[in-house]
This record gives C-alpha cells, structure tokens and sequence, in this order.
C-alpha cells in the first residue's frame, strides 16, 4: 500500500513540476516575444518563413538556460503543491494515524526535488557550454554575421591585444593592435594593423594571427613570437589570446562549466576576476543549497498541518524571498571583495542551514 502511495506522490510531483515549467516558461517567452518582436523581423525580408525561424532558432536554445535560471524555484514550486494537495485532500492523516512519520511521508518528494536538481547540475556542465556561442547572439543577429566588440587578451609574456571590431563568419579583426613588451623585444613596440585574420594552429599548441596594413612597416621578426611576410605584413604567434578569447563577451563566465572557471583560476596570467571565484564556488554548493531551499519550504507547510493551505503557501513564499535575499546579498559582497569567494557561497548554507534542519526535524509526526 505504502509503494502505491509514494508511486502516486512521485507522479504527483513530477506533474506539478512540468505544470509549472510550462506555465513559467510560456509566459517568459510570450512577454519577450511581443516586447522584442521588432528584433526577429529581418531586413529587406518578406513572408513568414524567416521570421518563425529566427523566434524559434532564438527561444530553442535558451530553454536549457531558462531551467537552468529557475530550476531551484520549479523544484520547491512543485514540492509545495504536491504536499499541499496531499494536505487538502486528507491523504497524510491515515499514513500518521498508522504510524508512520512525516518526514518519511514527504521522503518521495524529497527524492524527486534531488533528482531534478542533479539534472540541472548536468544541464549546466554538459548543456549550457555547448550552445554557450548560440546564447551570446542577440535577436537581431541570429546567425552572428554582424561586427561584434573586441576586448583585450593577455599572453603570459606580457603580450597584449585588443581592437575595434570583429566578424564571427571570417574570425577577423578590424583595428588590430599589440603591445610586445620588453622582456621580449628588447624594447616596447606597438603594432596597428587595418585587419587581421585568426587562425588555428595545426599540430601544435600555438595560434596564428595574419596581421595586414601593419604600423610600423618594417620590424625585425622575433623568434616564436612575430614573423615578417612583407613590409606591413605580419605573422604574430599566441598561445592563449585567440579569437574568442579577444570577443567574449565580459560576462562569459556565467555559459562557462565548472572545470572551465577552475582552469581560468588557475592561469597566472588571469585577471582572478573575484565574479569568477564566486561563480566557482556557488557551483560546488548549488545541490547543497537547493535542498536546503526545499527543506525549508516543506517544514513551513508541514509544521502546522491545521493552517490554511494558501496561508502555508504564503509564508513558504516569503521565507524562500528571504533565502534568496540572502544568497543575492552574499553574491554581490562576493563580487565586489568585500568577503572571501567561499565565504559568499558558502555563508547561506551556514545561516539557513541549521535553521532548516531544526525546523523540518521539529515537524510533528
């Protein structure tokens, strides 16, 4: 009788959860859609084909990010009514009546919220940087054909790059310039260049930058680093600066995986951005502070059983603002140093962790 019960609270669960990602995520998409419609219309384009094909090329790939976004509030979302559904129709009171404990009662839907957070722990790590390049297009450039900024790349020696502007379809870049320093030329030597051309290097570790309309127009070649085609024509060697690395977008980090951002903390040539380590460290605790989410919001639901469901529902709602309150404010004291990365992600856990264990253990039985 028990199997049958949990079978019916898992289907309940995963009903109420895809109930809600539907109704969330149609909502987003229909809002956007007709504030941003303008943006998919292509220009010196008519009929219906192109633009259906740009709305549902734009919405397609970011349903992955949309879960990823608001997986945590679906899974408590979906844990709230499964267990107020199963309070208003009467269906805990016999269970209690034979014995059998509360938390043992909700233990399927905890299983489930589990079982749903691991999968946007993989739809971050697996998912989400595959398509990272598809979610940095804006709606007016699906197919990424217009020029997009350039920032500024470090090489461990010391080298610097930046320019204006770049084309994704021919990975070029207008408005080249570098700075070799010192320590490698002998003395510091800029280079503007009018374009120029990136190019992967084949069998070996090294990429390869065709500069053209070169100032100055005469240098001497530098081994490994600078070759001399012709007067104004160049040939810089990199290791690290490529043609992402110069048009990612400043907020690149948030597609990245986890191994991505631990092995950008690792180069010594990186800039250490404390955005990036609090992002690392939020990662290693994301599961952890899913389930504390959920287990905060049953205990609110489950601690007084006679209270109305809407007045349950109500607190559970409020007290979870607060926990995101929290986890927000950590995340920006994070980001602007004035506490340690860890302790940015890992300070929510230690407030509304006990907090949390005390409360869903004090649930009558």
């Amino acid at each position: 009788m028990f199997k049958q019960i949990e079978r019916l609270m898992v289907r309940g669960y995963f009903k109420a959860y895809f109930v809600c990602l539907l109704s969330l995520l149609s909502l987003y998409i229909v809002v956007d859609l007709f504030t941003n419609l303008d943006d998919f219309i292509p220009q010196n384009q008519t009929g219906l084909g192109p633009i259906l094909h740009r709305i549902v090329s734009y919405y397609g790939y970011r349903i992955p990010q949309f879960f990823d976004r608001l997986c945590e509030a679906i899974v408590l979302l979906a844990a709230m009514f499964t267990v107020a559904m199963m309070q208003r129709n009467n269906e805990q009171i016999p269970l209690l009546s034979a014995g059998v404990s509360t938390q043992r009662i909700v233990l399927p839907v905890i299983c489930c919220a589990f079982f749903m957070l691991g999968l946007s722990v993989l739809n971050q790590e697996l998912v989400i940087p595959r398509i990272g390049d598809k979610l940095a297009l804006e709606r007016k450039d699906p197919e990424g054909e217009k020029e997009i900024p350039v920032w500024s790349a470090y090489e461990p020696s010391g080298l610097h790059i930046e320019g204006d502007r770049a084309l994704r379809p021919e990975r070029s870049v207008r408005g080249f310039r570098c700075t070799i320093p010192e320590t490698i030329a002998g003395s510091l030597i800029h280079i503007t260049a009018k374009k120029a051309f990136f190019h992967n290097g084949h069998n070996t570790h090294r990429y390869r930058w065709e500069l053209i309309g070169c100032t100055p127009r005469d240098l001497e070649p530098i081994p490994d680093l600078l070759e001399v085609n012709d007067a104004g024509r160049y040939v810089l060697y990199t290791r690290n600066a490529d043609f992402e690395a110069l048009t990612r977008n400043p907020k690149w980090f948030l597609l990245a995986s986890t191994h991505r951002l631990y092995t950008e903390l690792q180069r010594p040539e990186s800039n250490r951005l404390a955005a990036v380590a609090v992002l690392f460290h939020t990662r290693l605790t994301r599961l952890l502070l899913g389930m504390v989410l959920v287990l905060l919001g049953l205990s609110v639901i489950l601690r007084d059983q006679t209270r109305n469901v809407i007045v349950s529902s109500g607190l559970c709602l409020v007290l979870c603002g607060l926990f995101y309150d929290c986890c927000y404010s950590c995340k920006l004291m994070g980001d602007n140093e004035i506490i340690s990365p860890a302790l940015a992600a890992w300070l929510p856990i230690l407030l509304f962790g006990p907090f949390t264990v005390v409360l869903f253990d004090a649930v009558h039985t």
